[in-house]
């Protein structure tokens, strides 16, 4: 690869696949720590079924000590609590540190604090939603919105006169993702459900994430039945292939779909299936959100704006380190 070396390199941890292979078409090099037949979490390395490009490198956990990087960049409360001082030396600990939350607070949404309490680390929210709602304590915060790469190849036609659900493990997470609420919707509207463990309330299973798009491009609308967790990828990928989206007015869906623009959102479920109907027996209309859902995607999560973000972050919180180890030895 050419420059390699002027690139910044980055270690971090494989936490969620989807977003971890949107991140990496960042301009930087990534270094993905991996555990040879481990199972265990963040050491998956380059897993199958994403076409990582060559700047994502794994590496095995017991030779990260030997790398340089020029930052560090935690995903999990187990990469920041104990991964760090299992495989970091100590000078690659003091390294500039971003942390990278992915979700909301899930024990109090008002009250809970924040594993970082930190002024020399950076906390990355996902959405405005999630920062608002945590106890950021004394952390710097930043939001950088998700970002996802449109397939040209893929276009909206919604031939199946059905609703499409994209949920992993929605019996073992519950009322969180809305099981009731699909479960209450499916009674009355046709909908299919697609993901791991989705089987288990008569779904289709697991779809490859290359080849996701596709099959939900196919279906009338999309229909997220999650109360309380951050934007999923999946709403962004859908809206971005032109599929109108229908779902609780909750969390960041709330800034995310506009009624009669890009899809439906309410808090009255009753008031959703009606919508569900409505686009069900209205194909061109269907057709209609889902080009609102498009250019709303184009504007709000192309993947250009995206990794921007992600390679100006980088580099300022490398900046500000050097700063301040400057400022320290100065004094």
């Amino acid at each position: 690869m050419e420059n390699r070396n002027q690139k910044l390199k980055v270690l971090t941890w494989h936490i969620h696949g989807s977003y971890l292979y949107y991140l990496t078409q960042t301009d930087c090099i990534f270094y993905l720590p991996f555990k040879e037949g481990s199972s265990e979490e963040g050491y998956g390395g380059r897993t199958h079924g994403f076409p990582w490009g060559d700047n994502v490198v794994n590496v095995a956990s017991e030779k990260v000590k030997e790398l340089e990087f020029d930052c560090i960049l935690f995903q999990s409360k187990k990469n920041f609590l104990e991964d760090q001082f299992e495989i970091l030396t100590e000078e690659q600990r003091s390294l500039p540190k971003i942390y990278l939350e992915h979700d909301p607070p899930r024990e109090s949404p008002t009250n809970t604090k924040h594993v970082v309490d930190d002024p020399q680390v950076l906390l990355v929210h996902v959405t405005h939603f999630n920062e608002l709602m945590w106890n950021n304590n004394q952390t710097p915060t930043k939001v950088i919105e998700h970002g996802v790469i449109a397939d040209e190849s893929v276009s909206y036609t919604g031939e199946i006169k059905r609703g499409i659900v994209v949920i992993n493990g929605i019996v073992k997470r519950g009322r969180r993702l809305g099981l009731d609420v699909f479960k209450k919707v499916r009674k009355e509207i046709p909908l299919d459900i697609v993901g791991m463990g989705s089987e288990e309330v008569g779904g289709l299973g697991e779809i490859n994430n290359r080849k996701l798009n596709a099959f939900v491009s196919q279906y009338r609308f999309f229909f997220n039945p999650i109360r309380y967790t951050s934007l999923g990828l999946s709403v962004c990928e859908a809206m971005m292939t032109g599929v109108p989206i229908i779902g609780l007015a909750t969390t960041e869906m709330a800034t995310t779909i506009k009624n009669n623009y890009s899809g439906f959102i309410d808090t009255n479920v009753n008031a959703l299936i009606k919508k569900m109907d409505l686009l069900l027996n209205d194909a061109e209309l269907a057709k209609k959100l889902g080009k609102g859902a498009k250019e709303s995607a184009i504007e709000k999560f192309n993947i250009e704006r995206f990794t921007n973000d992600w390679l100006r972050t980088f580099d300022s919180v490398i900046k500000n380190k050097s700063i301040i180890s400057k400022q320290l030895i100065a004094s």
